[in-house]
Order: C-alpha cells, then structure tokens, then sequence
C-alpha cells in the first residue's frame, strides 16, 4: 500500500490553474502451469507520481518513476511550466471546467500480499484435480493473475481521495480433439475484485464450476459447424457485455465522439429497441459493489453511474471534465490513467445493458430455428458501431431446445441496428471482470448483460 506522501503539495500548485496530482503504483503476478509445469513465475510493481496541469484549456502533463516528496515538487513544476509553455504557442483561452465539488474520498480496499508459494500450491492442486477427473483432454493449463492499482490523488479545485483497485483471477484452459480431428478450447476466469484470499479459500471451491467447463468442452468436441447467413438467435451475458463494450461503449466515449464516432448525430435519437437500457456503472450495481468499482477518477472527480441509452434512446456520453463543459453534461468520473506515466482517457468502467422480465427458459423456448450464443473469445469494432466478435462457445436452438454444441464462429453487423432488433431481455445479469480494454493503454474493466434475443449475421464454417 502506497504511504501518503503527497499530502500538503498542494500548497506548490500554481494559482489559476487547475492541477491534479497523482502517486501510483501498480501490482503484477503470474503463474502459469502447463500440464501440471510450471512454466511462469513472476511479480513485479511500478510506482511513480504524475501531475496535470490545465492554464486556458492548454495541458502540462509530467511524471517521473519515483515515489519521493522530491518527486512530487519535480512533476508539479515541470507540469505548471509545460502548460504555460505550450499555452503560449496553442492560442488557446478556454474556460477551465467548473468544479462540482470538494472533499475527500475515503480508502476503499486494502492489497494484502500473499506468499507466491501459496498461490502456486493452490494452483497445483487444482491442476492436479483436472488431470485425474478429466482423461479425454489432450492439454490443460491453469493461469494465476495479479494486476492491482493503488493511487493517491490531490486536486487543486475537485475531490482528493486514496483509491485502491485489487484484482485477481484463475484462469483454467481445456483442450480437447473433436471427432474430425479439430483443436477444440475453452476457458474460464474465476475470481474478481479483491486480494487472493478474497477471492480464493480451497481449491474444491471451484470445481463444479470447472466440472460445467469440461461438460462444454465435450459437448464442443462433438460440435458442429454454424449455418451461415442472418439468424435468430439468444446472446448470452458475456457476448451482450461484449457487446456493449465494444460495439456501443466505444461509440459514447466523448473524445471518440469528437474523433467522429456514430453517437455524434444521434445523440437522443433512437438506437437501439425500447427493451435496451444501457449504463456505465461506477460503483454500485443492483444495491452490490460493481465488479470494478470506481468511486473517484483521475481528475478528481467523485464517481458516479452514467446513463448512455434509456429505453433506446441514446441520451449520454462518457466524458472527462472538458469534454463535459464542451456537451454540456455533467463529468460523471470517467477518466482514469492505467500507471503513473498514463494521462487520463476518458474510460469505461462496469457498462451493462440492464435487464428485462424474461426467462432464459422462455427466450431459447421462443426460437424456431437459431443459436444460442454463449462465449467470445475475442471483438473488434470501429467508430461506425460495425463488429466481428468471435464465437467460441454455443448451441443450436431446434424447435426451442437446445442441439448440438457450436465450433467456432464468428457474428458481425452495426450495433445500433441490431440492437433494435432486440424483442426479448432476461431478467438476470451476467458479469465479467476480467478483461481489458486497449484504447491506447491498458485499463481493467466491467462489462456485463443480460440475455437478449435479437437478429445478427453468423459465420459458417
């Protein structure tokens, strides 16, 4: 845990500026086991502090990789003199953003550090549970990780707060051989927001859910080819979060909105069907702490939710404090740096699209002749809402029950046209915390959803 060291620096900040000044330090670790090998065994940290400095609407930014009191004075007058500088020569003279409060946002968490050795016993005897439950694999590999944040900040006009953001998960991979001779894989993250024994008490803990991995690995192994063409079909939770961050988040980010997203002309306008609903969560969800919870971002501003599409009608965007002042809306602490050396962007942090009143049950029961669309390996979108998500697990549905399992697949349209096809919406949420988002620098996200029946283009073989 970072020691508070920055406390009283803002005595150095310039007058007529707005500056936030940021310690930061980030957690790593991994193990990998291959087969029962141990092929991976690392732990690192990084620290440092950063400042940002706005004069007119011109930024300094500075960082150096020290934690010192030294530090600190450096960044402050390194950052102060960049922006004067470069404000000399921008022409610029904007109105800084108006502040929306002060105070202070207490510690949210605590990183306690475990023995690597503990970590990498519980992982051999999960491994070694896989081995001799599960012959029919051909390779398995069980993954620890650690990536933790832990940041100090002091503003000059907004909140100061010590925000802690731990982070770990077990990853267990299945390989298996179908009947034809095809690799078939999957796998699954186990674990969320927290230290390790948080998330981690005995490894029989786990089980049951890795026994339903392997259930879909045998189903996979004698899997089928989709149909090509524009089917019905369920998405799961996890392709709906997918969804919703990679084909619709991306879009309502405000500074990608100014680069020329498809959110720009249609701010509240209809795009999406009105059983669509879509919120970036800050903290809480559904009276619970969010998968990620975020209680204050890097400007110093306090979080909270921000509602992007209601009803579908796209009514919002994400934004940092400028790009607030400049729509008109209200900053709702959207804007986090990944380490110290990281300006803030304005970012994702747990984005759902809500829930409906149907059951899973009725939705697959309601499909004639379409699949159930369950994992994604992997998505990439484009500022226009186009996609291509990978397919990696998934069912036929035939006369409302489900067939034989999917191999791999793709699924690709316009979000905000096939969202408006969406005519059902489960009543549950499903979560994942175990990505990342790679605009530009790495950021641990949320994203989740419920089950939705609607329309998409499928890959065949």
């Amino acid at each position: 845990m970072l020691q508070d060291i920055l406390v009283g620096k803002n005595a150095l900040f310039a007058d007529g500026v707005q500056t936030v000044l940021r310690g930061h330090e980030n957690r790593y670790r991994r193990v990998v086991l291959l087969k029962g090998n141990l092929v991976q065994n690392s732990r690192s940290e990084g620290r440092g502090i950063s400042a940002r400095v706005n004069k007119n609407g011109t930024y300094g930014f500075a960082s150096i990789a020290e934690y010192t009191k030294e530090a600190a004075d450096k960044v402050i007058k390194a950052s102060t003199e960049n922006a004067l500088f470069l404000g000399k020569h921008s022409g610029r003279n904007i109105a800084l953003p108006t502040s929306l409060g002060t105070g202070t946002i207490p510690l949210n968490a605590q990183i306690v550090d475990v023995e690597q050795k503990i970590i990498i016993d519980f992982c051999k005897e999960l491994d070694a549970h896989i081995e001799k439950t599960y012959p029919e694999l051909t390779s398995r590999t069980v993954v620890y990780t650690e990536d933790s944040q832990d940041r100090i900040i002091y503003t000059s006009d907004a909140y100061n707060g010590h925000l802690v953001t731990p982070r770990c998960f077990i990853y267990v991979w299945m390989n298996a051989q179908s009947k034809d001779g095809v690799p078939v894989e999957l796998f699954k993250a186990f674990g969320g927001f927290g230290s390790f024994f948080d998330q981690f008490k005995k490894p029989e803990d786990l089980y049951p859910e890795v026994d339903q991995l392997y259930q879909k690995v045998m189903d996979k192994r004698e899997g089928v080819y989709a149909q090509a063409g524009y089917k019905t079909v369920v998405l799961g939770g996890m392709m709906g979060g997918m969804l919703a961050h990679e084909a619709v988040g991306h879009t309502v980010e405000a500074d990608l909105v100014k680069g020329g997203s498809v959110a720009g002309p249609n701010l509240n306008k209809q795009v999406a069907s009105e059983l669509v609903t879509m919120i970036d969560f800050a903290h809480t969800f559904d009276g619970k702490m969010a998968p990620l919870p975020v209680y204050l971002d890097d400007e110093g501003t306090k979080a909270e939710d921000a509602v992007l599409i209601k009803d579908g009608i796209l009514v919002g965007y994400m934004n940092d404090r400028e790009s607030a002042a400049e729509y008109g809306m209200k900053p709702l602490g959207n804007a986090r740096g990944w380490s110290f050396s990281d300006e803030p962007l304005i970012r994702m942090r747990n984005t759902c699209i809500m829930p409906g009143k149907n059951t899973v049950e009725e939705m697959i029961a309601s499909v004639e002749d379409g699949y159930y669309l369950i994992d994604s390996g992997n998505g990439q979108a484009d500022l226009t809402g186009e996609f291509m998500f990978g397919v990696t697990c998934g069912y036929e549905i035939k006369h409302g029950k489900l067939g034989k399992a999917l191999l791999d697949t793709t699924v690709t349209g316009v979000a905000f046209e096939m969202l408006k096809t969406v005519d059902m919406v489960s009543d549950t949420v499903e979560w994942s915390s175990s990505g990342f988002c790679g605009k530009k620098q790495s950021m641990a996200v949320g994203m989740g959803g419920p089950h939705m029946r609607c329309k998409i283009m499928i890959g065949g073989r």
